[in-house]
């Protein structure tokens, strides 16, 4: 069975940071890509960041570009967003998904297959 299960969401002062990690199971996702995605109440899910299986085409959405930073360890089945100078508008749930894709780059929203529970970010101001 799938699953992705993400943990390190929490509580924050704004200007704080947090590190989210994914961690995957159920297969090697070696050569899926991972994204972030987050949701806060009312809104639209949001593409925060992706990463290609490979580490060589990594995505930020401008709204954290300079701020969080997305890895992997395949060996682990990992990945990670590190959260820096996090601001009230990071407010959200957090969710990590896995896509595997055959072409050079990271998936559309559309394309990730597998999903994981999320985790509460809250920041404050």
């Amino acid at each position: 069975q799938v699953q992705l299960v993400e943990s390190g969401g929490g509580l924050v002062q704004a200007g704080g940071s947090l590190r989210l990690s994914c961690a995957a199971s159920g297969r090697t996702f070696s050569r899926d890509a991972m994204g972030w995605f987050r949701q806060a109440p009312g809104k639209e899910r949001e593409y925060v960041a992706a990463i290609r299986w490979s580490g060589d085409s990594i995505y930020y959405a401008d709204s954290v570009k300079g701020r969080f930073t997305i890895s992997r360890d395949n060996a682990k089945n990992m990945v990670y967003l590190q959260m820096n100078s996090l601001k009230p508008e990071d407010t959200a749930v957090y969710y990590c998904a896995a896509g595997r894709i055959l072409r050079v780059g990271v998936p559309a929203p559309y394309e990730y297959d597998y999903w994981g529970q999320g985790t509460q970010v809250t920041v404050s101001s």
